[in-house]
C-alpha cells in the first residue's frame, strides 16, 4: 500500500488522493488526471465517461463504452500489474488533453517493464468521449 501511495502521489510530484477533483485544473485536465489516477488506484468511480467512451492503443480499439472502461480500470489484469506512473506531464487545450508518462509494471513484487506512454483525450462537457494512447 505504501508503494502505491508513493506511485500516486509521483503523478503530479504533489500528493494525489485517488477520487479526489483536480480542482486547481480544467474540467478536461481534471478528466485525464482522474483516468490516470485510476491505473493506480484500480478505483475509476470519478473518471467521468461519455456513455459510449471509445479508447484505441497503439491503433487497437480497446475500450468501446462507459462501462466497458469502468470494469476494466477496476478489474482488468492489464492494469493490475501497473505499479508506477512517473515523469507525468498534462497540457490541456480547450476539450483536448495531453498526457505523457513513464509506466512501470510488475507482478508480485518483480519489476516486470516500464514504458513511456502518449494519450491524448477528448474531453468535451467535462467527460471523457474519446482516449488515444500510444506506447512501445
Amino acid at each position: 500500500m505504501i508503494r502505491k501511495s508513493l506511485a500516486i502521489a509521483a503523478l503530479a510530484g504533489a500528493a494525489v488522493v485517488p477520487g479526489t477533483a483536480h480542482a486547481d485544473v480544467s474540467p478536461a485536465e481534471s478528466a485525464a488526471r482522474a483516468y490516470i489516477d485510476a491505473l493506480l488506484s484500480h478505483n475509476s468511480s470519478n473518471v467521468p465517461f461519455a456513455p459510449f467512451t471509445r479508447r484505441v492503443e497503439n491503433g487497437v480499439p480497446t475500450g468501446f463504452t462507459a462501462l466497458d472502461l469502468h470494469l476494466q480500470l477496476d478489474y482488468g489484469p492489464q492494469y493490475r500489474i501497473i505499479t508506477a506512473i512517473r515523469d507525468l506531464t498534462v497540457t490541456a487545450n480547450g476539450d483536448h488533453v495531453d498526457a505523457h508518462y513513464n509506466l512501470d509494471t510488475g507482478l508480485f513484487g518483480v519489476p516486470l517493464t516500464s514504458v513511456h506512454v502518449d494519450e491524448s483525450f477528448e474531453v468535451p462537457n467535462g467527460q471523457i468521449t474519446e482516449i488515444n494512447a500510444n506506447f512501445g
